[in-house]
């Protein structure tokens, strides 16, 4: 590999040098890699947007607004209302960009356009202004890493070793044999233009390997792609490559996004076959770009860093990062079964070891983070009520999962991702997603676990989350407050939150039997509020608030598989 990267600012400064002097002159791009300017205009968003709560959107599976069977913006657009009600602060949009899959979104074709199949840049301007209109923030991913080998960049680069954007892809001139150090997830991550390999199968996340390698001449240069052939990675070290992304960046802010998903950020760099992940370089790399963004006032930048979630927490890199491994503990603590004790005390523990500003959820796009949670509950809906709960009254920023709200399940029998990425079940059947064929199999529990059906069922997921999100979105404590006074008894876990003189108590119990809990240290003879459960609360029927004793001590019978919420001053 080469020498360690220039930085941001300096990297910027040379290929603006080379520019001026005119080195490195080069015939016309085959896209737009016009500089953009800053332009950071002031927020049309509340203060404290930011903290969420957020949910995720595959825009394909989403709502389609046009009958052609795809998912798109006009069809977001059109679903504002609802995601609003559900209580949500943000959004973030799976790529949106023109891509070369035409579905996940993440071999992108063109930064700085949209995927035509989801609309235009004035439907995108329409949903920035419908979801600020309502108090509703919007953030999209972002694809730093590697762009789609259909790239018209890399298209130059693979068929021209003289191509001015050779040196804006990583490549090897030694041949596989040489290269067999190199092992990213089961697979080399080294190819030769054109190399394929064979479909995903059911469940798997990363290619697998070549079954066999063509015939190539001696010295054929081979490219670096650590998410496969697909999607060959960028030559960050190459200054032209940052500014393109960063004036990219400026390009959607310009237009009044409000921030970004920065994806497989610790992949940015690679030293050696050894020292391929999270390397100091990409870390820097991943700072930099996140301190661009939030030079626009009140954006928000969220990371996906599996390997070190927590470093990539703090503020000189991102900010904010998905806590990848405690959505495991939580559903582990919520199913219950053999091991919840322990899941109880990782749950407990977790926020006294990480930062507050972490992004939490229960499942993903991807199948690596876990199956929908009604495939991972088995349609247990009490047991998927205490883990909602558990992530949205915890500390951190919590991403739902479009239709998680409702129960949908996974289509199975599909490749790799696929089974999590269906239509939204809107109604009872297909037609409340698409007037047209759908682009993929419906949830396999549409009749029952659908929005509508849900709505109109006091006791029904919908509901339960509109109730969990109400709490947060009206006790700051619960949404931006400390986390104190932790504790695991055996299938209990309780909680404080406090933020300016709030204070809010969290009593949760997993287990299948009533449990007795005392906690201590609390202002004595003070009455509880409780928040929930409440009078309108179907499923369980609230006693009176406990009370403080004379020496601060309380306790309480936390029913079996409940929730229990009260503000303590």
């Amino acid at each position: 590999m080469t020498p360690r990267p220039l930085a941001f600012a300096a990297a910027v400064a040379t290929l603006a040098l080379l520019t001026a002097t005119g080195a490195g002159a080069a015939p016309a791009a085959p896209v737009d890699l016009s500089p953009v300017p800053e332009r950071p205009g002031r927020s049309a968003l509340p203060q404290g947007w930011q903290h969420g709560p957020f949910i995720e959107i595959f825009v394909r599976g989403f709502q389609d607004s046009d009958g052609d069977g795809i998912g798109d913006l006009r069809g977001v657009t059109q679903r504002l209302d609802y995601l609003k009600d559900l209580g949500v602060k943000g959004l973030w949009l799976m790529p949106i960009t023109a891509s070369a899959d035409h579905d996940h979104g993440y071999a992108t074709t063109d930064y700085r356009a949209i995927e035509p199949q989801y609309g235009t840049l004035a439907d995108f301007d329409e949903l920035i202004r419908e979801a600020h209109r309502r108090g509703i923030g919007v953030v999209m991913d972002y694809v730093i890493n590697h762009g789609a080998r259909e790239h018209p960049l890399f298209q130059a680069a693979a068929a021209d070793p003289a191509s001015p954007w050779r040196d804006w892809f990583v490549w090897s001139p030694q041949p596989l044999a040489e290269l067999a150090d190199w092992d990213i997830w089961g697979h080399t991550p080294w190819y030769l233009p054109g190399e394929q390999v064979p479909e995903l199968p059911e469940g798997a996340s990363a290619p697998p390997k070549p079954t066999s390698t063509p015939l190539a001449p001696a010295g054929s240069p081979r490219y670096f792609a650590t998410f496969g052939p697909d999607m060959p990675d960028f030559n960050m070290r190459n200054p032209a490559v940052v500014k393109y992304h960063a004036d990219s960046l400026r390009f959607w802010l310009n237009r009044g996004l409000d921030g970004y998903r920065l994806d497989a950020v610790p992949h940015l760099i690679e030293n050696s076959a050894r020292d391929w992940n999270d390397q100091p370089e990409s870390r820097a790399l991943t700072g930099d770009f996140a301190r661009l963004i939030k030079r626009y006032p009140h954006r928000f930048v969220v990371c996906e860093a599996t390997a070190e979630p927590k470093v990539y927490t703090r503020p000189e890199i991102c900010g904010s990062a998905f806590a990848f491994g405690l959505e495991r503990a939580v559903i582990d603590a919520a199913k219950g079964g053999d091991g919840a004790d322990e899941a109880v005390a990782r749950v407990a523990r977790f926020f006294t070891e990480s930062p507050l500003s972490m992004a939490t959820m229960l499942s993903n796009h991807d199948i690596f983070a876990g199956r929908r949670p009604w495939d991972q509950f088995q349609g247990d809906e009490a047991r998927y009520k205490l883990a909602a709960a558990t992530y949205l009254l915890l500390p951190g920023t919590p991403f739902l999962y479009y239709g998680e709200e409702i129960g949908q399940a996974g289509v199975a029998g599909l490749p790799g991702d696929a089974p999590l990425r269906a239509p939204m079940s809107w109604t009872g059947d297909v037609r409340g997603f698409t007037s047209g064929t759908p682009f993929r199999p419906a949830a396999p529990n549409i009749a029952t676990h659908n929005a509508q059906a849900q709505a109109a069922d006091p006791g029904s997921l919908l509901n339960f989350y509109k109730a969990m999100l109400a709490l947060r979105n009206t006790q700051p404590a619960l949404a931006r407050g400390s986390y104190e006074a932790p504790l695991a008894q055996g299938r209990v876990l309780s909680f404080q939150r406090a933020y300016r003189g709030e204070r809010v108590l969290v009593v949760i119990n997993y287990g299948q039997e009533a449990a007795q809990v005392t906690l201590a240290g609390l202002s004595a003879k003070r009455p509880l509020r409780r928040l929930h459960p409440t009078a309108s609360t179907p499923e369980l029927a609230p006693m009176p608030a406990p009370r403080v004793d004379a020496t601060g001590r309380l306790t309480l019978t936390a029913a079996p598989l409940s929730v229990q919420v009260f503000r303590l001053r």
